[in-house]
């Protein structure tokens, strides 16, 4: 690889020195790339190298966030046509456009670290073993989808089978178009058992719905010939489109003065070049970018991701790239849109679609660039064979739908099956492997040394395994709320976390106290139960009880406090990560390794959603395990406009916020995170008024924890805006059947006896 770096380099700078526009985002090659809004772990990202794969991506791009909506989604590209074909039709449906990085493994985990994926989908044919390989290691799934090899690639790839088949061994699974693709991905090295036929997505596409602009259906007359996504000559010798499609052009004006020609360049850099042949030919032309010229004879399409809305207005369509030996373009847009289309020879990359068309008489084949112009005289002077060419097409392109869904169905199953983990840095992985096992080392030490003490009452601890931001504070306000109704008097133990009095302090339930007193998670707990609060939970715990008569104990964040004796410890899950990048700190965000769980007596995963966890309960031990819901319970002091909200937080885990704020139906426009436990200053709220306005945000909203640790006249620092907070209330599922497993593991009757927990 490192023998490599210098000919990229130099092939960069190549590219920048031939178009400018490369320079542009020319960090992302190397995993630069900062996401448009903090995600969660757990995405899909599909990577679609150009054009076509783009379009192809669309569709599924479109039902996947249907199909998992709360799912952050992100298309990489290889090409500047491809990447402003993504930005143009999915920006709007995923949560990042980006280059691809090169396949080198510094410049794949960085990007990997960035995007966190459980499911890394490749359209058709770009094998990439470092990017296979790193994705794997990053926990996420590695599925091929819409896989081709053209009958040009196949003899290489299996002539390099030792190469490939290393990559190949990586993908989860490949869905190829046809059963002659299943075969030659078998023979390039993939695992048979893990390659079957899906179809063509490209059957799928959607005609482009978008209306052609004003100013070019002012320009257009009938007859309409459009010839789409013309090339240059692949190798000395090989056909020029453009100047076939312009020789046809001069040809045919004699018998059809009225004929007008729309020529569009499949490559932004032959713009130009095509613009000096229609000057060279003398033909009366406009540019689309350029003053409208009235009634040309040619139209240059000189734009990205228009010719789709032209196909409704032709009469007759060339598809290009098929004269030129660049295997071909897709036809079926044109074919869907009922358009009778021109196609050459060459059409090896879609091999299956010219088959199926060919034997059906679905388009005109023309061998040469000699038969361009005869063949569209001939569909000119016959509107019947036009017609019924076109219905021809049509219906083949509708027969073959369906791909779409079959890869959604995929990717949804495997995307559910994978749990992301962290990468680590390269040069630094040994030594935060080496510091996580002294963390865990020390843990385990300090767990064997320390003597836990009783209390008289029972005590149930509500804690996490990894650092922050499972919802240990809403969870258990509550189970506190829960055992109220059910009879008991819960007191909950805390430490209060960045109080600064050192004190034993005692509050009532619904009790007011300064922040400084208490620290900031306390002051929600306070609403649903007394609670006392001290470093050494024991002591509190006994005061607790001498002035409250607590009969039960819940012990909040407690599953590492060794020094206080548990009856059940209750271990929280969050859905976004729930296996804290699965490493111990540093090397991740777990306290302790995942061995740890098996002390816990029940698992619950919270802000599960709709999600599934199939890869993440096939990892846990066997436990009773349970699902929480967290929800919007309240806006306070009143309902925010949620039409555009700037979001701030000091959590430990704050995409999990800002997910929630999504989920309840904000539109959050700009986000800002400061450190847990943060106390705000008023330089810090201006800031964030102004960065709130910039961003054309209409409310502030954060947490009602943050909102206890701003100043006292925060609402005055942010005018015109008000700051909103969002009241957080975790909702259990089974709930009835959670208390009864938790009276069984007490040893206490049942006041509810519903069923018995899963296992």
């Amino acid at each position: 690889m490192l023998a490599a770096i210098p000919f990229v380099l130099l092939y960069l700078v190549w590219r920048v020195l031939r178009d400018r526009r490369y320079f542009r985002h020319i960090g992302e090659r190397f995993g630069f790339w900062r996401l448009k809004h903090r995600t969660a772990p757990g995405g899909v990202w599909l990577h679609a190298v150009s054009v076509g794969e783009v379009l192809s991506c669309v569709q599924l791009a479109r039902k996947l966030r249907e199909e998992v909506p709360h799912t952050p989604l992100y298309v990489s590209c290889g090409t500047l046509a491809g990447r402003e074909v993504a930005e143009t039709k999915l920006a709007e449906l995923t949560d990042g456009v980006f280059y691809a990085p090169l396949d080198w493994v510094f410049s794949v985990r960085r990007a990997l670290r960035v995007v966190r994926p459980s499911a890394l989908v490749v359209l058709e044919t770009e094998i990439w073993p470092n990017l296979y390989l790193e994705a794997k290691r990053a926990g996420a799934a590695v599925l091929i989808v819409n896989g081709r090899i053209s009958d040009k690639a196949a003899p290489a790839y299996e002539r390099h089978r030792w190469f490939f088949s290393a990559a190949l061994e990586q993908v989860d699974l490949i869905l190829a178009q046809t059963t002659r693709d299943q075969e030659r991905f078998v023979r390039a090295g993939a695992v048979e058992e893990r390659v079957r036929v899906g179809g063509n997505l490209k059957y799928d596409f959607q005609p482009s719905i978008t209306q052609a602009p004003d100013e070019i259906l002012r320009l257009l007359r009938r007859p309409l010939w459009v010839a789409a996504s013309t090339s240059g000559p692949m190798r000395d010798g090989d056909v020029d489109e453009d100047d076939a499609v312009i020789a046809a052009y001069a040809a045919l004006r004699n018998e059809y003065p009225d004929l007008q020609l729309l020529i569009a360049p499949r490559r932004p850099e032959r713009f130009e070049v095509v613009a000096g042949k229609l000057e060279a030919a003398g033909l009366r032309f406009v540019r689309r970018s350029a003053a409208a010229v009235d009634q040309p004879d040619v139209i240059l399409l000189d734009s990205v991701g228009e010719l789709g809305a032209m196909f409704p207005h032709a009469d007759v369509v060339f598809m290009g790239g098929t004269l030129a030996e660049r295997g071909g373009h897709n036809i079926l847009e044109p074919a869907l849109c009922c358009k009778p289309v021109i196609a050459g020879p060459h059409m090896e990359n879609f091999a299956a679609i010219r088959d199926r068309f060919a034997a059906a008489r679905g388009y005109v084949e023309i061998e040469s660039a000699d038969e361009l112009a005869p063949a569209i005289r001939m569909l000119l002077a016959d509107a019947g064979q036009r017609e019924s060419l076109g219905a021809r097409a049509k219906a083949l392109a509708e027969s073959e739908r369906g791909a779409t869904m079959r890869a959604v169905r995929v990717v949804g199953a495997f995307r559910w099956r994978f749990v992301p983990r962290a990468l680590l840095p390269g040069p630094l992985a040994p030594v935060l492997k080496s510091l996580a096992m002294l963390w865990s080392a020390g843990g385990q030490l300090k767990r064997a040394m320390t003597i836990p003490r009783r209390l008289s009452k029972r005590v149930i601890s509500i804690g996490g395994i990894s650092m922050g931001g499972a919802g240990k504070t809403p969870t258990t306000a509550c189970i506190a709320e829960s055992l109220r109704a059910r009879g008991h008097n819960p007191g909950i133990l805390t430490r209060g976390y960045g109080r600064r009095s050192k004190k034993i302090v005692c509050l009532p339930r619904g009790s007011e106290a300064p922040v400084s007193t208490t620290g900031d998670e306390a002051q929600l707990l306070l609403r649903s139960a007394d609670v006392g609060i001290a470093s050494d939970r024991w002591l509190a715990g006994r005061e607790l009880q001498k002035h409250f008569n607590s009969d039960l104990f819940l012990l909040d964040d407690g599953f590492q406090h060794a020094r206080l004796h548990r009856d059940v410890d209750i271990v929280l899950l969050d859905a976004f990560d729930p296996l804290g990048g699965d490493g111990v700190f540093p090397a991740g965000r777990l306290r302790e390794p995942l061995e740890a769980l098996q002390r816990a007596d029940i698992l619950v995963v919270t802000r599960a959603g709709g999600r599934r966890f199939d890869g993440l309960t096939a990892r846990l031990p066997k436990k009773p395990l349970y699902f929480a819901d967290v929800e919007v319970s309240a806006w306070l002091p009143d309902r925010p406009p949620l039409d555009a909200v700037a979001a701030f937080c000091g959590l430990a885990n704050p995409d999990t916020f800002f997910e929630t704020l999504r989920g309840a139906g904000a539109q959050v426009v700009t986000t800002a995170v400061f450190p847990d436990h943060h106390r705000y200053t008023r330089y810090e709220l201006e800031e964030l008024a102004q960065s709130a306005i910039s961003a054309g945000a209409r409310a502030l909203i954060t947490t009602e924890k943050d909102h206890v640790n701003l100043p006292s006249n925060c609402d005055e620092l942010v005018k015109p805006l008000r700051i909103h907070r969002v009241a957080i209330r975790t909702r259990l599922r089974n709930e009835n059947e959670f208390y009864a497993t938790l009276n069984e593991l007490l040893g206490l009757s049942s006041k509810v006896q519903d069923g018995r927990a899963r296992r």
